[in-house]
């Protein structure tokens, strides 16, 4: 088994078990559920930077990037320096992260906020919305074309964007509907966990002008962005960069403030 074999099959343990003391009916009536979202495609769209910054304390491929970290002050410094939106990673084993997390960021910046998660059910959508985000993620890689039609269209129907994650052209193939918001392609082969920004390069011709183009992984230099922007990039996931610093909102500040010049 390969990583995100090994996370998905545990991730299907998870939610199996939470579902039998909590289930998704009850994160209806809370009362963030019925909150009006903000829309991370919209502000990808109106902006020049495009940045999406993430809060993530450690990943399989970098065991320890930032344990440190408080979420709610990572979230203000992070809405100070102007980013698009923030993603916050939920997974506990292989990323340190959790729902708290999630509904801390809420509590501390009036940005869009992404779950990012390894999203293999439709009780995860619930989840999502009940604590506070205004986007999914979808991966490819983990799902089937009748999985993406279902998961978006649940999202939509809950007022969240959709981001898909695609890493080769057979994923964006399966990838291409109504119900998506952004596209995103992932620079990081999940099974080796090699980075190059070619895979967002090669594949931008493919994707549809109706989608958001979104590239993650890998960038860390404002000549990677102003690049990519010439392949029709508008936005960029930008992680270790930020987070593996002692302060990750005066990091995107000084990013930010440099990729305007």
């Amino acid at each position: 088994m390969n990583i995100l074999d090994k996370i998905v099959a545990d991730k299907r343990k998870e939610i199996e078990l939470k579902s039998l003391i909590f289930p998704a009916a009850q994160y209806t009536h809370s009362v963030i559920f019925k909150r009006d979202t903000f829309s991370l495609a919209q502000a990808l769209r109106n902006s020049d930077t495009g940045i999406i910054s993430e809060f993530k304390r450690r990943s399989p491929s970098k065991k320890t990037i930032n344990q440190n970290a408080n979420v709610g002050q990572v979230a203000m410094g992070y809405e100070k320096a102007g980013v698009c939106g923030m993603s916050v990673l939920t997974d506990i084993k292989y990323f340190g992260g959790s729902l708290e997390d999630l509904i801390i960021a809420r509590a501390s910046a009036q940005i869009p906020l992404l779950r990012k998660e390894f999203i293999i059910s439709e009780y995860q959508i619930i989840e999502a919305k009940a604590y506070g985000a205004d986007v999914i993620l979808l991966i490819a890689a983990v799902l089937t074309m009748e999985e993406i039609k279902k998961f978006s269209e649940l999202a939509k129907s809950l007022g969240l964007d959709v981001l898909l994650e695609v890493h080769n052209e057979e994923e964006l193939h399966k990838s291409i509907m109504p119900s998506i918001d952004m596209l995103g392609v992932n620079n990081r082969n999940l099974k080796t966990f090699e980075v190059s920004l070619e895979t967002s390069k090669s594949l931008s011709n493919l994707i549809p002008d109706d989608f958001v183009k979104v590239s993650e992984s890998g960038i860390s230099s404002i000549e990677a962005i102003k690049e990519l922007k010439e392949y029709g990039y508008k936005g960029f996931l930008i992680g270790e960069n930020f987070m593996k610093t002692d302060n990750p909102g005066e990091s995107a500040i000084t990013f930010i403030t440099d990729l305007k010049k």
